[in-house]
Order: structure tokens, then C-alpha cells, then sequence
């Protein structure tokens, strides 16, 4: 990595005051020139310098570097979300490429400070990335290479069996509701007391004896709730591991730093559209209003058409993105909104429709400091907009093999967007008991959303799980609609009937 030269410096200087021009409010930022192999190695480590040592990241850098050999694919920039924020350029790009990516990374750097979902971020990561990378290799010159990485595989394959909203939740809250819930003696409380009106049927209505069964009952269903581990269901898996698996010590923490990357890196996955939208935005601002000359317009439209095409069958963040962001800017300057708006019937008076309220800039600031992608979308993906940018639900005709458009209801569009959105695509897992029934089985919940679990991807699963727990794991689930336990004891994977599905 090299320093940038004094006209790189200049044009970074001439950047970021555009950027505080328009109001972008940045963290330090420092740029560093790579060629196209350092690149792609900082790419395959998620844009940082050191991470631990493990083979996939070789896989990765292999794959990007060959698709740039063979011209599949090209990164142009890389900017990674930290105190102060560090970005690449890539050397041989001309100068109108190292503008649009100084303005698209000062984009980025302005949302990692300022949106709600990366609050939480650890903003040294570079630092503990690097003593995560550190430890790791004290326990493969410990342990061995081999037993370290493959211990690694297996907590690969189930990193995403986090919660995504634990940074946001308040620790103490729960805590202190589970202990008020069992302060109360059940002896104190009135159980399954009938009113009585007349003083002298008070023994026949609500008999002692019935009353003292009452509250035994009560009082052994709240003993074994509290013996229950956990109290109720878990959605943090791994949180969950690392404090009643048998691990190691060692295994313990390599699934802590799993754990703390996995964290880390989530706001991005919850953001993607939104934070490729914002800095797209701000670079189309900025070079087209601030930065470009007469002579680069060509190359900037040649390289920003790269960027913004769609290729079949894909959604790309970049473009759905700085689209929303641009109908929100417009919708609040023109006051396509609220009430009014929607309940006006003429298409033509909804067509030129201008309150020339002037509130666009305002808004979309708002909503980069207060929203992910699931809200967004949401909130603003309108029927005026999907009608404008032509969208349309596909699916395969078996006779041809072909795609065809299967329609154009709103409905169903957006309903799908936000399907793909909600929780990453992914199936929503839990904890439900670890002592199940009374042999030391892990016991697991899907939480059905209309789409089956991949059986294969299940069973993968099952086996890592079972590989750190070391007793048999079970999942609840449903398999075309019907409910079902998938269980791993640790030589074969058995699918049995239930008689109802998991439900919070």
C-alpha cells in the first residue's frame, strides 16, 4: 500500500469540502493506494488488513482475482467503518474514476457515523480484528492447524444464528421483568378465585382445599420455569453456545470472535440498499453539480452505467437505492404525501402535484439516520414508484425454461422485496431447551414464515450444532405443511411428526 501522490491529496481535499458543502458529516477519512491483487486480498478480508488466518479467505481472493483477469467484475473502491475511516483506491484508475469513488466513499463514511444501526459498531475494529487473528494463531501453534480451522468451518456454517436486534435491546430491561415476574408468592395471590357475593357460600364456591391444589400447581410451573434453561426461547444461538456448551476454553473463544465479527458486520447486511443508495447519491451530487469537468462527462457516464445495470434476475442496491432516495427528495419537495395526496383521485392533478414545500434534503437526511432496509422500504417503496421503474414479478415456465413476467400487482411485488429483506432471507431460529426432555438435548425452534427450511442447509446445520453441543440437536419446523422434528444424534439425521409447529 502506498501513500497518495500530492495531486490525489489535492483532489481529496477539493472532494471533502463538497461533501461539507452538501452537509455530510464524516468521520477522518484516510485513502491509500493498492494495486489490483492488494485489493482483492483486503476485499477478501472484508476490507480489513489482518483477519485469522482460515482457507476461505484464500477461496475468496482467488475468486475475485480471476474475475478480474478474465474482466467479470472490477472493485473500485473499498471503505471499511471505523474511527477513522480507512478507503482504497485502486492504482491505474484514471481521474475521473478516483473523483466518483472519493465522493462515494465520503457517501459511505457519513452514514457509518450517522445512522441509528451502526451506533453500536465497534469502531476499533481494525485493531481487534487484529488481536482476534493474533489469538487465533497462539491456539493453531497450540493446538494444530487442523483442529483449530475445522473448529472454525463449523462455526462458520451457523454465524448468522445471532439476534439482530440485541445491540439495540437494553440488557437490564429483561432482566429486571423476569425477576418481578417471580417475586410474587403464589400464597399472596387469589388463584382461580370465584367472586362471591353472599359471605357464608364463600366455602363452597372457592373451597380451600380446591385453591391450595391451585397454587401448587401454580407454584411447580413456576419452578420449572425457572429450572428451564433457557427461560424462554433464545433467538442469540450463539450467545447461547458460548455460555452453556462444553467447550474448551480455546473453542469458547474462537466462537466469541465469530460471535463479535458476525456482530460487527450485521448493520451492513441490514443496510446494504440504503447505504449503496446514500453514497451513490452523494457521488451523483457531487460530480455532476461540484466536480466534473466538461471533458470527463463521458467517462463518468460510462463508469456510472456500470454501475447502475441490472443484470437478470437480480436486485441491485445501488440502483433501487439512490432511486428511493431520489423519489423521497422529490415527493417532500413537491408534498407528495400525507392525506391530501393520497386520497386525490385525479391522475392528472396527482401528476403535477407541487406544494413547493422544499423539504426533500431534510428528509432524506432523516431517513438515513433513522431507518434499514426493511423500513425503508416499507415506508417508501410507493405503487407510483414501482409503477415509474417498471417492476414486475417473474417466475420460470417450465415448457420453455424461461422466465416470463408473472405480473405487475403491487402487492406481490413488494411483498416479495420485503420477503427477501426480512431477516436477510434467512429462517428465524431459537433456543427453546437445553436439558430436552431431561437428556442434555439442545432443542431449536423455526419460526415458520410461509417458506420451508432448506433441508439440506438443515442438516449442514445440525451437524455443526451438534458437533459444538456434543449431544443430540433437534429443530422444529414445518415441511410442506405439516409439522415436523429434524434430529441429529451425531451419526444419522431422523425426520419425525409433531403434533403442532414451534410458535412465540
Amino acid at each position: 500500500m502506498a501513500a497518495l501522490s500530492p495531486e490525489l491529496r489535492d483532489l481529496q481535499t477539493e472532494i471533502l469540502g463538497y461533501a461539507e458543502e452538501f452537509g455530510l458529516d464524516c468521520f477522518t477519512t484516510y485513502f491509500e493506494m493498492v494495486d489490483y491483487r492488494q485489493m482483492c486480498e483486503i476485499a477478501s478480508y472484508g476490507g480489513f488488513p489482518v483477519r485469522y488466518p482460515h482457507w476461505r479467505f484464500g477461496m475468496e481472493y482467488d475468486h475475485m482475482l480471476k474475475s478480474h483477469t478474465y474482466g467479470l467484475s472490477k472493485i473500485y473502491e473499498l471503505v471499511i467503518n471505523t474511527d477513522p475511516c480507512y478507503a482504497y483506491l485502486l492504482e491505474g484508475n484514471s481521474r475521473v474514476d478516483q473523483k466518483l469513488v472519493m465522493s462515494h466513499v465520503y457517501g459511505h463514511c457519513d452514514f457509518f457515523k450517522n445512522n441509528s444501526f451502526f451506533a453500536h459498531t465497534d469502531r476499533r475494529m481494525i485493531d481487534v480484528m487484529a488481536n482476534n487473528a493474533a489469538r487465533v494463531r497462539r491456539y493453531m501453534d497450540r493446538h494444530g492447524v487442523s483442529p483449530v480451522e475445522s473448529f472454525i468451518d463449523t462455526c462458520l456454517a451457523i454465524d448468522n444464528l445471532i439476534d439482530p436486534w440485541a445491540p439495540l435491546r437494553e440488557p437490564s430491561r429483561e432482566t429486571k421483568t423476569s425477576a418481578a415476574a417471580t417475586d410474587d408468592d403464589p400464597k399472596d395471590v387469589d388463584v382461580g378465585r370465584l367472586p362471591s357475593v353472599r359471605g357464608y357460600l364463600e366455602s363452597y364456591i372457592n373451597p380451600p382445599e380446591l385453591l391450595a391444589a391451585e397454587r401448587a400447581r401454580r407454584r411447580e410451573e413456576e419452578e420449572a420455569q425457572r429450572r428451564r434453561v433457557p427461560q424462554s426461547p433464545e433467538r442469540d444461538v450463539l450467545g447461547f453456545l458460548i455460555k452453556h456448551a462444553p467447550l474448551e476454553l480455546w473453542e469458547a473463544d474462537v466462537l466469541g470472535i465469530i460471535r463479535e465479527e458476525a456482530y460487527y458486520f450485521l448493520p451492513q447486511m441490514q443496510t446494504k440498499i440504503m447505504n449503496e443508495g446514500w453514497a451513490s447519491y452523494w457521488h451523483s451530487k457531487i460530480m455532476t453539480t461540484r466536480a466534473l469537468r466538461d471533458a470527463e462527462v463521458i467517462d463518468y457516464a460510462d463508469a456510472c452505467a456500470g454501475v447502475m445495470s441490472t443484470a437478470p434476475g437480480q436486485l441491485n442496491p445501488y440502483k433501487i437505492g439512490i432511486e428511493l432516495f431520489r423519489d423521497i427528495e422529490e415527493r417532500w419537495n413537491t408534498g407528495r404525501f400525507g392525506k391530501e395526496y393520497e386520497e386525490c383521485d385525479s391522475l392528472a392533478e396527482r401528476a403535477s402535484w407541487d406544494r413547493k414545500l422544499g423539504k426533500g434534503k431534510e428528509k432524506i437526511f432523516e431517513v438515513r439516520r433513522l431507518y434499514n432496509d426493511v423500513t425503508f422500504l416499507d415506508e417508501f417503496f410507493t405503487e407510483d414508484f414501482a409503477r415509474q421503474h417498471k417492476f414486475f414479478t417473474f417466475r420460470e415456465n417450465r415448457r420453455s425454461g424461461r422466465y416470463e413476467i408473472e405480473g405487475r400487482e403491487f402487492a406481490k411485488i413488494k411483498g416479495k422485496l420485503l420477503s427477501q429483506l426480512t431477516n436477510f432471507g434467512q429462517p428465524f431460529i431459537y433456543v427453546i431447551d437445553a436439558n430436552h426432555l431431561n437428556r442434555g438435548e439442545l432443542l431449536l425452534g423455526h419460526r415458520h414464515e410461509g417458506t420451508d427450511l432448506r433441508l439440506d442447509y438443515a442438516r449442514d446445520t445440525l451437524r455443526a450444532l451438534e458437533r459444538i453441543w456434543r449431544r443430540p440437536v433437534s429443530i422444529l419446523t414445518v415441511v410442506d405443511e405439516r409439522p415436523k422434528r429434524l434430529r441429529f444424534d451425531g451419526a444419522e439425521i431422523s425426520v419425525t411428526d409433531e403434533p403442532a409447529a414451534f410458535s412465540l
